[in-house]
């Protein structure tokens, strides 16, 4: 891949992100996701693994990867929660989505991933 292939793949990740993380999220599975404060009769863990699922499918369209998209599921569920938690604040979970972006382009260009 080129440099210029490689910072259009990072660019469409981050547009990818920003559509998840804030107009297919929405107020319901933002609050809903949240496990430590429960929406009543919504298990927290379907809204988050749906949430996180729109992130790893952003993922693996763009990459072509389902691995990068799984991947992203993992890990976009675990930042999340932490941030739910109150164990990281926004702007860290915001850099650490954007640090496996970079992850994500790093890996698509070294490996032959499927």
């Amino acid at each position: 891949m080129t440099s210029y292939e490689l910072f259009q793949m990072f660019v469409l990740l981050l547009v990818g992100h920003a559509l998840a993380d804030y107009p297919l999220q929405g107020e319901f599975l933002a609050k809903a996701k949240n496990r430590f404060a429960p929406v009543p009769g919504v298990p927290w863990y379907q809204a988050l693994g749906a949430h996180a699922v729109i992130h790893g499918g952003a993922v693996g369209w763009i990459t072509g990867s389902i691995t990068l998209g799984v991947l992203e599921v993992i890990c976009h569920m675990l930042i999340d929660d932490l941030k739910c938690g109150h164990r990281i604040s926004y702007n860290i979970d915001q850099l650490l989505h954007v640090a496996c972006k970079v992850v994500w382009v790093a890996l698509a260009v070294s490996t032959t991933l499927p």
